[in-house]
């Protein structure tokens, strides 16, 4: 059992609330996962500008990392410390560059999600605990995702965590079990994607982002997943303009959906849209299953 929420701005006016209407919807979902929890958060974005996120970075280590970066990338690079999380935003043509030092600093350092505008923290214990520690409530942006974990099937680390990022500003949070996982990966990896655990939703957000580095729409990647994904599985995948939903064909894990002029609101119960602007004017349902549902800002 875990917990999925996810918020969606239409009006730009909300944006600065995005984190803390976020972290509300997070919490009031800790008793559907407390082993661990994750967020994404899309905003920021600047022409020519790439984040990249990376974590367990020790305060040991951070003078000797931020110079490394630095020699990269020179002044042109910011970076900002979120506890032991890192986000380097640095002119696109050093991202190559930057992504090797980051592989071979060592010291436990690993690298999270990378895009225009993604964000993306994770840790191990309770949803409001990691929401505090990366400060959540107050980031702002245009559309955000967060999961918590209730571990079934591996092991409860910041690495297992939701969610899971496997191309540009796409990332992926699962509730659910895929039985023809195993399979799956060894099929991605002979394509040439890497993973970090053994987790299937892992597997799951690594099937989509090969599915769109050929060229195929968010919708598109999401249909063909019906026929290759064996298992239960609600999926919201966040990508640099918006997010979408899927559920497989039996739908056995809750979903719902509110919509309003201002936002798009998504959770597995009810109860996390409790707090948000204008919920009682909202038009809630429950989306189908086998099919995807798709909101995106216009590029």
């Amino acid at each position: 059992m875990c917990g999925i929420v996810g918020l969606f701005l239409k009006n730009p006016a909300l944006q600065p609330e995005l984190g803390r209407l976020t972290s509300q919807m997070l919490k009031v979902m800790t008793e559907r996962g407390p082993d661990s929890a994750g967020f994404a958060v899309y905003g920021g974005a600047r022409h020519g500008q790439t984040k990249i996120t990376v974590r367990d970075l020790a305060p040991a280590q951070a003078a000797a990392f931020e110079k490394g970066l630095a020699d990269i990338a020179g002044p042109a690079m910011t970076v900002t410390f979120r506890d032991d999380h890192v986000v380097i935003t640095l002119p696109d043509e050093h991202e190559k560059a930057a992504r090797q030092f980051i592989s071979s600093f060592g010291h436990g350092v690993a690298f999270v999600s990378s895009g225009d505008s993604i964000e993306l923290y994770k840790g191990v214990g309770l949803p409001e605990d990691v929401a505090t520690r990366f400060d959540l409530a107050g980031m702002s942006g245009t559309h955000a995702i967060g999961h918590t974990r209730m571990a079934t099937e591996s092991a409860v680390t910041t690495a297992g965590a939701h969610p899971f990022s496997t191309g540009p500003d796409q990332c992926l949070v699962h509730n659910g079990s895929l039985s023809n996982h195993n399979t799956l990966r060894r099929q991605l990896v002979r394509e040439g994607l890497e993973f970090a655990t053994e987790n299937d939703s892992e597997v799951a957000a690594g099937y989509l982002s090969w599915r769109l580095s050929r060229g195929e729409r968010l919708d598109e990647a999401l249909t063909a997943s019906l026929a290759d994904l064996d298992g239960f599985y609600t999926f919201v995948v966040g990508t640099r303009d918006g997010f979408a939903v899927l559920r497989d064909p039996v739908a056995c894990k809750p979903a719902v959906i509110a919509e309003t002029d201002d936002y798009v609101a998504f959770a597995s119960e009810y109860r996390a849209f409790a707090q948000l602007p204008g919920i009682e004017a909202a038009t809630v349902f429950e989306p189908e299953p086998q099919r995807v549902y798709h909101w995106e800002h216009a590029a």
